[in-house]
């Protein structure tokens, strides 16, 4: 019997619109060095993204075996993608019920034994080799012509690969094809590796990613919750800053310990706006539809937070999102304070696409495919071209930076609206994408989070309203 080989594979797909110009990339690792052993990488069309995404699993599946055609089943394959939606179908935790999918996840399943295979779900940015293999096929496809390897330079964007990333050899290293395996194998375990060699698949996950949900906050961010990461998965989205400012991947940063005196932390009081006319019917309304104004409700809520915030005399300084609703509140404050308010594109609220206007029954009716992938994968944006919650996160945490950055020490007051707020968060406490839907934000609730001289973040506030009673 022969020795089991080892591998790692990391896939992606993406469509420019979904459906829209579709690729896929893939690219086989030996997990004791980290060094690509094949890249692989085809324009297929208009697709959507999740096609995209089987189809770059069942390149990345085919590309390991044909590098050990004659492994037979010793050959254990280790799948890394930020496709939550693929991970979770092929590891048998959700099931398959889009009839385009079902063939797709049939050929992946035949590539390989299935006790063969391993499935991880990895934010982003930590795909981004794959990722860029995906693109470079997709604007060939664009340009008229199919990918090259020859021309790819998809392995110079790559993330760092180390031992202590890849699941840990044991037997022959996947790359004795390359030369050296067994010598960088020494060298790895010198390093120390990983102690289990794939991640247990938790059981009883449900097996949908669709929540029983009967109507949506402000944003549409679902209050019940969905299903929890298996045990080891990370947290994070893709494309994302991951928790508090300037963290480096792969380096946790904790709020605990033998640290110096940082001094006096950026300390953000994060606002949500009043209501709207919109707010208590629960419709879809961010920052792709109509703008609303404060209602009579919602003008006093705002003038309660102003005298709140003017009694507690900390506030020093006012940045808004630049929609009217978040705009009327910070003015109310603003005026109690005799402050000045600043402008942040960054916070403001996510564009919903065609959903805009929508409450959450409505876009169930008529979008519903669209919604469970949504409500899936934190890279699916609405119909119609809005906003994906990874894309959110991303300049969300770009105006973190910049906000931290700029008012060091300083009491900041940030008015703004629900997924921006919980985004703060939840990169905050580094928790994944999930608990998005696991936050409960009121209109004109107070939240705080504070950043401190080492990147570090301390949520102190979630979710008051007694200042509105």
């Amino acid at each position: 019997m022969s020795a089991a080989r080892q591998v790692v594979v990391e896939a992606d797909g993406g469509s420019r619109g979904n459906p829209g110009p579709a690729g896929y990339g893939a690219v086989v690792i030996d997990p004791a060095t980290g060094e690509p052993l094949a890249e692989t990488a085809e324009y297929i069309g208009v697709a959507t993204n999740n096609v995209a995404e089987y189809r770059g699993l069942i390149a990345g599946l085919t590309a390991a075996k044909a590098l050990f055609p004659d492994a037979g089943d010793a050959l254990r394959v280790h799948v890394r993608m930020d496709s939550k939606l693929v991970v979770e179908q092929m590891s048998g935790r959700w099931k398959i019920k889009h009839p385009d999918m079902k063939p797709l996840a049939a050929r992946a399943a035949a590539v390989l034994p299935p006790s063969s295979v391993t499935y991880e779900w990895i934010p982003r940015a930590q795909n981004k080799h794959a990722d860029r293999l995906a693109n470079e096929a997709m604007d060939a496809g664009r340009d008229g012509r199919q990918w090259e390897a020859s021309a790819s330079t998809a392995v110079l964007d790559a993330p760092a690969r180390t031992p202590s990333t890849l699941p840990p050899v044991q037997g022959p290293p996947g790359d004795q094809v390359a030369g050296a395996a067994k010598a960088r194998a020494a060298l790895a375990a010198a390093r120390g590796a990983a102690d289990t060699l794939f991640p247990v698949p938790e059981p009883g996950v449900p097996d949908t990613a669709v929540p029983a949900v009967p109507g949506v906050p402000d944003t549409a961010v679902p209050a019940a919750p969905v299903s929890a990461p298996a045990p080891g998965q990370p947290a994070g989205t893709a494309s994302e800053k991951a928790g508090a400012p300037q963290q480096k991947a792969g380096v946790p940063q904790t709020g605990w310990g033998s640290a110096p005196d940082l001094g006096a932390p950026a300390t953000l009081v994060l606002l949500r706006h009043g209501e709207t006319a919109l707010t208590p019917e629960k419709r879809f309304s961010g920052s792709g539809g109509t703008d609303p104004e404060l209602s009579a409700t919602g003008r006093g809520q705002a003038d309660r937070a102003a005298g709140h915030f003017a009694a507690l005399g900390t506030v020093q300084e006012i940045v808004s999102s630049p929609l009217r609703r978040c705009r009327e509140t910070a003015a109310a404050v603003a005026g109690r304070l005799g402050l000045d308010v600043r402008i942040d594109e960054g916070l403001r609220e996510t564009d919903f696409g065609a959903w805009e206007g929508l409450t959450f029954g409505e876009v169930r009716e008529r979008y519903a495919d669209d919604l469970t992938a949504w409500l899936a994968s934190p890279d699916t944006a609405p119909t119609g071209g809005g906003e994906s919650f990874a894309e959110v996160a991303e300049r969300v945490a770009d105006a973190r930076d910049r906000i931290v950055a700029r008012y060091a020490g300083r009491t900041v007051l940030l008015v703004t609206h629900v997924t921006p707020i919980k985004t703060l968060v939840r990169l905050a406490l580094g928790a994944p994408p999930e608990a998005l839907f696991r936050m409960e934000l009121s209109a004109a609730s107070i939240s705080t989070v504070a950043y401190y001289a080492d990147g570090n973040a301390s949520v102190r506030l979630l979710n008051d309203t007694s200042h509105l009673r």
